[in-house]
């Protein structure tokens, strides 16, 4: 597997935005070109929510001149949240995920307990409770902050060993990530006991739907491969994981609630990697595309997708971000190929992204403490994507939806809005307090 480390907009962009998505969009929450005939005052027996981690409206901007037309999501906005914690003006992930997972505002750090440490119910939790089906999906470690969130409490977003055994002891139904080295085998073998097809690569879990009505699958040790070094792996992708999570969850008759989490487009903006952070979004686009293909089929099922935050501060230039198609690998992995000496700095960047470096470059990467965000800063340059940050910012973050329920989620909302609003668009009463 190819070596990844993790780190720990504009009125104008999001105005532009919403307006060419609106153009495309009827005002019951669906999409003028997809011919569904659901209700979108109906009641939802499903829920799909997925969360491209760290995505804003500057990643969509930057993503739609990347792939050469909207996205698949384009059609379906329909506002905006706002993703402050309630200590900082700045969220983290796990703050963020808490406040959409419980409605509750939380310290940065903490995982669905309230700043003065009681644990709170999750919207997952509730549906549970009404004998619906569950599952999280991630190419981070499943026991990262958003995931976590949806099905453990603990006071610190570090303690991923103690929220492994929450995660099957709340009864999600589907597991599907990275992480393995935090189940141990004892609670795998527990599992098991309990009725779970545990599967560990790509091909096994093509083969799992029908085996169980409950699955675990731990494809990597630690998060999965950026979808740039995919190649190198036998890990599903998201798309994957999101049709398998679907087809076992689909079988209770009660109805599912599924989150899905795009990791890694977070990762990418904390490296400032731009061909990291649109080959990722693709990637979620794809498993949007297979939940939105459910839905339109289903016609009882509601998608909602929202980032939890901004993650660098990604601006959008003169657009030149078609460079990053021929990128195929992330600057991490561009940095590990360099010699002692970095003396081979333009070889291995021509390598991997096609463009020639020049000597003062060269020089630049040669001389950076970290080369791999040299390099990154390097191929932003050429692309014309600006950074504000290696950290997250506090800036609100597109809405969209689709299918029954879709009209709840307009406008400009509170982050805890959201667990509120599925239970309202199920037809469900929900708590905060467990």
């Amino acid at each position: 597997m190819k070596k990844t480390v993790k780190k720990a907009l504009s009125v104008a962009a999001i105005s532009a935005m919403a307006i060419g998505a609106f153009a495309g969009t009827s005002f019951n929450g669906n999409s003028a070109e997809a011919g569904s005939t659901y209700n979108p005052k109906g009641k939802a027996k499903n829920v799909i929510f997925m969360i491209p981690d760290g995505y804003s409206a500057s990643y969509a901007t930057n993503y739609r001149w990347f792939k050469g037309e909207e996205s698949a999501m384009d059609s379906i906005l329909v506002g905006m949240h706002r993703t402050y914690s309630a200590n900082s003006k700045v969220t983290d992930s796990a703050a963020a995920g808490t406040a959409m997972a419980t409605g509750v505002k939380t310290n940065n750090g903490m995982i669905s307990t309230s700043p003065d440490g009681e644990e709170l119910k999750t919207i997952l939790e509730t549906v549970e409770e009404k004998g619906k089906a569950t599952g999280l999906v991630a190419t981070s470690t499943i026991t990262h902050a958003t995931p976590a969130v949806f099905a453990s409490h603990v006071p610190t977003r570090a303690d991923e060993a103690g929220i492994a055994p929450q995660l099957i002891e709340n009864g999600v139904d589907v597991i599907l990530g990275g992480g393995k080295r935090y189940f141990p085998d004892a609670l795998l073998t527990e599992a098991k006991q309990d009725g779970y097809n545990v599967v560990s690569d790509k091909s096994a879990l093509a083969s799992s739907v029908g085996k169980s009505d409950k699955l675990i699958g731990l494809f990597a040790s630690d998060a999965l491969a950026p979808e740039l070094d995919r190649d190198e792996t036998n890990e599903p992708s998201l798309a994957e994981m999101t049709q398998s999570a679907l087809d076992v969850l689909k079988k209770d008759k009660d109805g599912f609630f599924l989150m899905v989490e795009g990791s890694q487009i977070d990762w990418a903006g904390h490296d400032n990697d731009a061909a990291w952070a649109m080959k990722d979004s693709e990637a979620f686009e794809k498993a949007v595309e297979k939940a939105l293909a459910f839905a339109k089929k289903d016609k009882n099922t509601l998608v909602v997708i929202a980032g939890d935050h901004d993650t660098g501060g990604m601006s959008v230039g003169n657009a030149n971000v078609e460079v990053l198609r021929n990128i195929t690998a992330t600057g991490d992995f561009m940095a590990s190929k360099l010699d002692a000496n970095r003396s081979n700095v333009k070889n291995v960047v021509k390598q991997y992204t096609g463009l020639d470096v020049t000597d003062a470059e060269a020089a630049k990467i040669q001389s950076a403490k970290d080369a791999g965000i040299a390099i990154n800063q390097l191929v932003s340059e050429r692309a014309r994507v600006g950074w504000a940050t290696t950290d997250h910012t506090g800036v609100d973050i597109p809405v969209y939806a689709f299918g029954p329920g879709a009209d709840l989620f307009r406008g400009l909302l509170e982050n805890t809005d959201f667990p509120e609003l599925m239970a309202e668009a199920m037809k469900l009463k929900y708590g905060k307090q467990k």
